[in-house]
C-alpha cells in the first residue's frame, strides 16, 4: 500500500494573497528556500502585493476619479491664469492658476509620467523656461514670468500643436457643428 499523500500546507492569508508558510519565509528571509517538491505558484510574493489586479476595479476606479478630479483642477488652473492676465497680470492670480495647473495635469497623467514628461532630454530647454517661469510668477514678477513660461509652453508641447489644429480643421466635418458653423457664417455678411 502506497505512503498517504502528504498534508496540504498550512495557510495564511495576507489580505490579498495566500501564502504558505514555506513562502512567508522565503518572502521574509531571501535567503531561505522551500523544498524543491513544492508546487510554486505562478507568481511570486511581490508580484502578488504589486501586480495582482483590483478583482472588483477599485484600482481602475480610483485612477478614473483622480483623473476627473486633476481635468477639474487644471480646468480652474486655466481659469485663474485667464482672470489674472484679464486683471493685468494679477501675480496672486496666475501663482495660483500655475500651481493648480501642474497639480492637475500630475493627477490627470500621474507623477511618474509627468516627471518623465517634462525631464526628458530633447524636453529640458522648455522644461526650464515653463518651471522658471512659474518660479518668477511666484516671486511676483508677472509679466517676465508668464513671458517664460509662454516659450516654454510652446517648447513643451510644439508635438501636440499639429494634431490640436487637425482637429479644429475637422470640427466642420460634425454634422450639427457644421450647421451651425454655416449659420455663422452666413449671418455676419454686411451685404
Amino acid at each position: 500500500m502506497p505512503p498517504p499523500p502528504p498534508p496540504p500546507p498550512t495557510t495564511r492569508s495576507t489580505g490579498r494573497a495566500v501564502l504558505t508558510k514555506c513562502e512567508d519565509k522565503a518572502a521574509q528571509e531571501p535567503s531561505s528556500s522551500c523544498p524543491s517538491s513544492f508546487p510554486w505558484p505562478a507568481f511570486s510574493y511581490t508580484e502578488s502585493l504589486h501586480r495582482t489586479p483590483d478583482p472588483w476595479g477599485r484600482e481602475a476606479e480610483l485612477s478614473l476619479l483622480l483623473a476627473e478630479i486633476g481635468v477639474g483642477i487644471t480646468g480652474f488652473g486655466v481659469f485663474f491664469i485667464v482672470l489674472g492676465i484679464l486683471l493685468y497680470f494679477d501675480s496672486v492670480l496666475l501663482a495660483f492658476g500655475n500651481l493648480l495647473f501642474l497639480t492637475g495635469l500630475s493627477l490627470i497623467i500621474g507623477l511618474r509620467r509627468t516627471f518623465s514628461f517634462f525631464f526628458q532630454r530633447h524636453k529640458l530647454k522648455g522644461t526650464s523656461f515653463f518651471l522658471g517661469g512659474v518660479a518668477i510668477v511666484l516671486l511676483r514678477w508677472p509679466l517676465l514670468g508668464m513671458l517664460l513660461e509662454a516659450y516654454g509652453f510652446v517648447s513643451l508641447f510644439k508635438g501636440f500643436f499639429p494634431v490640436a489644429f487637425g482637429f479644429l480643421g475637422s470640427v466642420s466635418n460634425i454634422p450639427f457643428l457644421s450647421t451651425l458653423l454655416q449659420k455663422l457664417q452666413g449671418s455676419s455678411s454686411m451685404v
